[in-house]
């Protein structure tokens, strides 16, 4: 395009940036480049590649030419450098600690973090010597409480899943700075139409793509994106080892997804606002915690680092676990399953679900209650979803 993207809008950005006609045909759609391997045009050309002199491509597990694109649209939306495309968002977590982190160096981080995200590392990453200490990122008395002088990395999920509870990226990052280590930023719950982490301080954004940035819940993928060309650089030769690449059929479908971002986070967080009022209002319902009602803790910190509240809500049934569950099998409407950020409206009960690994001694200490439901609210008519949960709290 002749126009500079990045003085445009959100909107306007999210459907042309990575959008560029194939120079072959001049199709508009990008091709599926559905090949392992590329071939050089003479022995010189692929020894450059190899030694990193020419940027073209070698294999699809280092880079792929609808992979790059599907990279550098993410990537642009966030502000960073570049993007590393993973097959999956714990393969995004996986390729940052791979990448960064040895024997000996710990790791602070959110405590309601997504279940596997925190077991990968207080199970698996501590047999490499990785330790970790896991807080309520958002009392930055209780992060700097946990620092050591070998902490290299904190690790926030803001808003945290599956508490919504949220984090001053801002300040964690400035803690982290002072101290030598580095700040990555789970940014799948906002995506970058709400929220952009780098601009705030983050060094590193993740994301499950499988969630907002693909939209239709056809997709497993991840995203890696650094906020320098060194650190970037840094990460993708982790990631070329780690191998968790993602296929190009899927990232071709992820960058479909992704045109829409923009329309769909916007239609679903229109539907939470009034879903999440309604929800408040209802005898049943014990508590709510979504960051556009103001009884929110961190309301007024969603106003200043967020676009938005979004579009996922936690809430408590009034008996707890077993009013949840007798809920949860009555919605008709609602989908009675795992992952979020996908057209249609999905409900869960983490402490049984997402979370069912971790102790419970640690699922309380983290604020997920057995009684907490999760919902990610779709695009819907939003009349419906209320009808639906209506008719399932009465029962």
């Amino acid at each position: 395009m002749a126009h500079d993207l990045k003085k445009l809008g959100m909107t306007t950005r999210n459907i042309h940036t990575g959008q560029h006609p194939d120079p072959a045909t001049g199709a508009v759609a990008p091709p599926i480049y559905q090949s392992s391997t590329f071939a050089f045009d003479n022995c010189a050309q692929g020894a450059a590649r190899f030694a990193g002199e020419d940027d073209g491509y070698i294999y699809t597990r280092m880079g792929n030419p609808t992979t790059a694109r599907l990279e550098e649209a993410v990537s642009h939306l966030e502000g960073g450098y570049g993007g590393i495309a993973t097959g999956s968002g714990m393969a995004a977590l996986n390729t940052i600690v791979f990448g960064l982190l040895g024997k000996g160096d710990h790791v602070v981080a959110t405590s309601s973090m997504y279940g596997p995200s925190r077991m990968v590392f207080e199970r698996d990453w501590s047999r490499f010597g990785v330790e970790s200490t896991f807080v309520d990122t958002s009392r930055e008395d209780l992060v700097i409480e946990a620092m050591r002088p070998s902490t290299k990395l904190i690790v926030v999920e803001t808003p945290a899943n599956p508490t919504i509870v949220l984090t001053d990226i801002a300040k964690v990052a400035a803690i982290a700075h002072e101290r030598g280590a580095l700040l990555a930023v789970d940014n799948t719950f906002a995506s970058p139409i709400l929220q952009r982490p780098i601009a705030l301080g983050a060094d590193v954004v993740y994301h499950s793509m499988t969630k907002f940035i693909n939209g239709h819940t056809d997709v497993v993928g991840g995203m890696v994106i650094a906020a320098t060309e060194e650190l970037g650089t840094t990460l993708r030769k982790g990631f070329a080892f780690l191998g968790g690449c993602v296929d190009p059929h899927q990232a071709w479908l992820a960058l479909r997804g992704f045109k829409t971002l923009a329309l769909r986070v916007r239609a679903c967080q229109s539907n939470a606002q009034v879903v999440a009022r309604w929800l408040e209002e209802q005898p049943a319902v014990e508590w709510v915690r979504y960051p556009g009602l103001e009884s929110h803790p961190q309301h007024e910190l969603s106003k200043k680092q967020m676009d938005g509240p979004g579009a996922l809500i936690s809430f408590e049934v009034k008996g707890g676990i077993e009013a949840g569950a007798k809920m949860l099998d009555q919605v008709e409407l609602a989908t009675l399953a795992v992952s979020l950020g996908g057209i249609e409206t999905l409900i869960q009960h983490p402490a049984s679900m997402t979370h069912a690994a971790m102790p419970r001694d640690s699922r309380v200490q983290a604020g997920i209650t057995d009684g907490l439901v999760r919902v990610s609210v779709g695009c819907e008519d939003v009349d419906d979803i209320i009808a639906d949960f209506s008719s399932a709290l009465r029962l």
